[in-house]
C-alpha cells in the first residue's frame, strides 16, 4: 500500500477481542519486524498519518509551528529504538503542548 502512495496509519485500537495490546512500541516493532515497514515508514504511520486518520492532522502528528507539540523524548539515537528493543520503554520524557509533563 505504501508503495502505491496510500497513507498507512498504525495504532493500538485496544479493545476486548480484536486488539491485545496497548503498547505503541510493540505495534511499531510489529510494523517493522513483521509487516515490512521501514523505521521511517513506521514513524510516519504512528504519528502524521494516525493524526490525519482521526481528523487531527492540523493540530498534531508533526512538529511544526502552530501545532500542539505533543511528543516523546526517547532514549536512543533514532526511532529504531522503538522497533528493536521490545519490552523496554525508551521514553525519557513526555511533552504536551510543548511543556514537559513527565
Amino acid at each position: 500500500m505504501i508503495e502505491k502512495g496510500v497513507p498507512v496509519a498504525l495504532a493500538t485500537d485496544c479493545n476486548p477481542g480484536s486488539s491485545f495490546t496497548e503498547s505503541m512500541p510493540f505495534v511499531f516493532g510489529l510494523a517493522v519486524l513483521v509487516m515490512g515497514l521501514t523505521v521511517e515508514e513506521a514513524l510516519v504511520a504512528t504519528t502524521k498519518n494516525s493524526a490525519h486518520a482521526i481528523g487531527l492532522g492540523a493540530e498534531c502528528g508533526t512538529l511544526e509551528p502552530g501545532k500542539n507539540a505533543d511528543f516523546l523524548l526517547l532514549d536512543g539515537e533514532t526511532p529504531a529504538v522503538l522497533a528493536y528493543h521490545a519490552g523496554v520503554s525508551p521514553v525519557k520524557s513526555v511533552f504536551k503542548k510543548g511543556e514537559r509533563v513527565a
